[in-house]
């Protein structure tokens, strides 16, 4: 299917509200081709006075004539001012409610989408198509539907007059139609693959300059200043390089369609005036046939601007509707997870990211209700992706993971993370107060619930001590934070819901002793009654978990309490003597 019929697919619920635009187009440029009849008109009446065509219908005196063409011409003008105000706010509305729609869809649509995708595609690209690709939609939309209409309107009504006047001039003026529209058709197919590599580019411009802005700070301290801006350069350059070569096609359509329109305008200018010398037609018809002749034909050199916009449109449509039939893999089950602490289970799990070699391998692991299991390793052990397969980001390709005796691929997805609290290693907040950000999980609770759960984060204190206390702005990411009161943010946020799961994820590896030791202080209360799965580096942190299990290589190889592992004389007892400074690294 083309874009544009993928378009009037999507916009079917406003069909009627497109039609009525339509048709506010179509009686508008009606409104705007009578003058040229009433000039017609006049000039009949002063040539032939009481033998004129109005001296026919039974107004013979001129004078009289003369004011019903002036009562006539108020009258055609005041409603094709009106029509072109209703035409306008049709089609500007109707651009505006699309965008929304089309934008506010988008968004939904690859919030469901599964991590895998994600790591497919840059954050700048996807940023492109919502506000870059949507905005030349409605571009298209405020404007060049209308002049479509409108110069389709004027080919079909003036097309009709002139062969009602006179054939043989009509087919004179008509002439240059069948090129025009072949050339612009032409011009269609040649411009397309430019423009759709235009929107490339500027996806690719985009992204780099969303991934530049998000690692400022490690560009400044590698001194990468310039070395970025050679990129962006670069990127820069491709996207102009791609611009150029849809602009030198663009830029020939509209002159060499103009030389076209005057063959056609010249022989209705001659055509006419030999026909009306000889007597063959009125001198009043011939006044009509060169007014129209030049409302058919000029505005028919700004086709090509038009095709232009359309196309760029096209290209544009063509990325969003691709992006909304993307396949959702999330997929939601129908089970309600259940809102109480819950066995958890990894059952003979084998997982590997797309693309990649499997990362787990048989692991089994399970998390007793109300009990807090730790799992412990070194990097790239898998410890990560256990808390991304519980989250469901991701599925495993053999194996299952259950909550309650329930596969997690059969319950709600969002009851199933309304469940959970997740502190995580990389800690994002959002630009906003330190309310907004410790409501984020619970928009509904009250100042008193919110103080609480920062007091069992150890978070209140330092709160209190910022300028505005709860009030007070963060910045992006958080970045006005130490890293030590992002995390304990991170820890309240995740409380204040009271999530019957704990899901703790490197919860204090960025962060100093002292504030490591309130974390733990805070996490020892948080933990009492919830299922609480712990991912960590630091062993001190997990040695008083009720169960540790320990990952390499992405098999389980130890597990059991504490004591029991480093009597084990194994991994976990090396990697505890490496970490207490009893063995050298």
């Amino acid at each position: 299917m083309t874009p544009l019929g993928r378009l009037l697919r999507y916009a079917q619920p406003h069909r009627s509200r497109i039609a009525l635009a339509a048709t506010y187009s179509v009686l508008n440029k009606l409104f705007d081709l009578a003058p040229p009849l009433l000039i017609g008109l006049a000039v009949d009446t002063v040539v032939e006075q009481e033998t004129s065509f109005l001296g026919s219908v039974g107004v013979t005196d001129p004078s009289a004539q003369l004011t019903v063409i002036a009562i006539l011409t108020v009258i055609v003008w005041g409603l094709e001012s009106l029509f072109e105000y209703l035409f306008q706010v049709g089609w500007r509305n109707l651009a505006q409610t699309l965008q929304h729609e089309l934008r506010l869809d988008a968004y939904r649509h690859i919030q469901r989408l599964g991590m895998g995708w994600y790591a497919e595609r840059s954050t700048g690209g996807l940023l492109a198509i919502l506000n870059d690709d949507v905005n030349q939609l409605e571009r298209f939309l405020d404007g060049g539907a209308n002049d479509l209409i409108q110069v389709a309107t004027t080919c079909l009504t003036v097309g009709a007059v002139f062969f009602w006047v006179s054939p043989t001039v009509a087919m004179l003026a008509v002439l240059p139609v069948p090129v025009i529209l072949i050339g612009s058709f032409r011009f269609q197919s040649l411009i397309a693959p430019r423009y759709a590599a235009v929107r490339q580019r500027a996806a690719e411009v985009s992204g780099q300059l969303a991934n530049n802005l998000s690692g400022i700070e490690t560009i400044k301290a590698f001194v990468a200043e310039e070395r970025e801006v050679g990129r962006i350069e670069g990127l820069s350059d491709d996207y102009r390089t791609a611009n150029r070569l849809a602009i030198r096609l663009s830029s020939a359509f509209s002159p060499l369609i103009r030389m076209v329109i005057v063959v056609g305008f010249t022989a209705t200018l001659l055509v006419g005036g030999w026909l009306a010398l000889a007597g063959t037609i009125a001198v009043g018809s011939y006044s009509v046939l060169v007014f129209l002749t030049q409302r058919l034909l000029w505005p028919l050199t700004k086709i090509g601007q038009t095709f232009d916009l359309y196309q760029r449109a096209m290209a544009s449509t063509s990325r969003i509707l691709d992006l909304l039939d993307t396949p959702i893999t999330e997929a939601d089950g129908a089970v309600v997870a259940p809102r109480q602490a819950a066995t958890i289970r990894f059952e003979a799990l084998q997982f590997a990211y797309p693309g990649r070699d499997p990362i787990l391998h048989d692991v089994d692991i399970e998390v007793p209700a109300g009990k807090t299991v730790a799992v412990v390793g070194p990097t790239g052990a898998g410890k990560s992706s256990l808390v991304r397969l519980l989250l469901r980001l991701y599925d495993p390709q053999q194996g299952r993971v259950t909550l309650g005796g329930t596969d997690l691929r059969d319950l709600q997805l969002g009851s199933l993370r309304g469940a959970m609290g997740l502190v995580s290693q990389h800690v994002f907040l959002f630009d906003g107060t330190v309310l907004d950000n410790l409501r984020y999980g619970a928009p509904s609770a009250t100042r008193e619930e919110v103080e609480a759960a920062a007091r069992a984060a150890e978070a209140h204190d330092f709160i209190e001590a910022l300028p505005q206390g709860y009030d007070t702005p963060i910045g992006e990411r958080g970045q006005k934070l130490s890293g030590g009161q992002r995390q304990r943010l991170a820890l309240a946020r995740a409380l204040l819901p009271d999530p019957p799961i704990l899901v703790l994820d490197e919860a204090t590896s960025a962060v100093d002793n002292e504030t490591e030791a309130a974390i733990q202080r805070s996490l020892a209360k948080a933990t009492v009654g919830r299922t609480s799965l712990v991912i960590a580096h630091r062993l001190s942190t997990v040695r008083n978990a009720d169960h540790i299990v320990v990952l390499n290589a992405g098999r389980v190889v130890e597990q059991g309490p504490h004591d029991d592992l480093l009597a084990l004389g194994g991994t976990y007892a090396r990697l505890w003597a490496v970490q207490t400074g009893s063995l050298a690294a």
